[in-house]
């Protein structure tokens, strides 16, 4: 049941949104890289360093999702999703969200979160996990100021059944391999198979030409202190807390 609090949050957001939105012509024009659905993937010069490590972060998150069951609903970190996705079938374990860092996930995944840490202009990151037969409608991401980038790290068979529509362009996670993408076009995402798919998320400043580029970076600023961020680090410290107490995942 939505609380007084939720509907206040997401009248907000919505309200940001438009405002946004309304600013994305100045971004795009400003824009040093494709503005096309999907990016080649030579636009960041750091991502191969990150598929040669894909392996090691794969390990990290083969212990994580021992505890798959307990990890939280993508809607219960980030009240907004609900719009797309109301089950459990769509669980997060976050690293970082606009100047938040969870201490706690990256103790847990060090070697991950050092990588992740190492990506210029990252503002968000998280493992993305799709359980069996879960679908994500068509939607769109609130800025394109920022580029959205999945490394694939378990893709179930048949891997063909699992994919993603960016702007009517279709794509399949690989794993190992990268896909990145503008979230501001319509997409959508599935899985179709009996397994877990799961990416390494994460969300990169786009690279802008001056004085675009100084306008956005303080956007992206003021969505960090904005009460939905507030929010969703909250909900995000009380299930930490609560997973803290898991057998396996005292502090240590």
């Amino acid at each position: 049941m939505q609380t007084t609090r939720d509907r206040a949050l997401s009248v907000a957001n919505h309200a940001g949104a438009r405002l946004l939105h309304g600013l994305e012509r100045v971004v795009i024009r400003s824009s040093e890289v494709p503005t096309t659905p999907f990016l080649p993937l030579e636009t960041f010069p750091w991502i191969p360093s990150l598929e040669a490590e894909w392996k090691t972060i794969r390990a990290e998150l083969d212990d994580v999702l021992a505890y798959r069951d307990e990890l939280p609903s993508f809607q219960d970190i980030s009240v907004d999703q609900a719009s797309i996705t109301s089950d459990d079938g769509w669980k997060t374990y976050f690293f970082f969200g606009y100047g938040f860092r969870s201490d706690a996930n990256c103790r847990r995944c060090p070697r991950t979160a050092a990588l992740l840490e190492a990506i210029p202009g990252m503002t968000t990151a998280f493992f993305s996990i799709f359980s069996p037969h879960k679908r994500l409608p068509p939607h769109r991401g609130p800025w394109r100021g920022v580029l959205r980038y999945h490394l694939a790290l378990l893709v179930p068979e048949p891997a063909s059944e699992a994919g993603i529509r960016v702007g009517g362009e279709v794509a399949h996670w690989e794993e190992g391999r990268s896909l990145l993408f503008d979230d501001g076009y319509s997409h959508e995402a599935w899985n179709d198979t009996d397994g877990v798919r799961v990416v390494l998320f994460a969300d990169v400043i786009r690279p802008l030409r001056s004085p675009a580029d100084q306008v956005n970076r303080a956007l992206i600023t003021a969505i960090g202190r904005s009460p939905y961020i507030a929010d969703a680090r909250d909900r995000h410290e009380a299930w930490e807390g609560r997973f803290e107490a898991l057998r396996g995942w005292d502090r240590q």
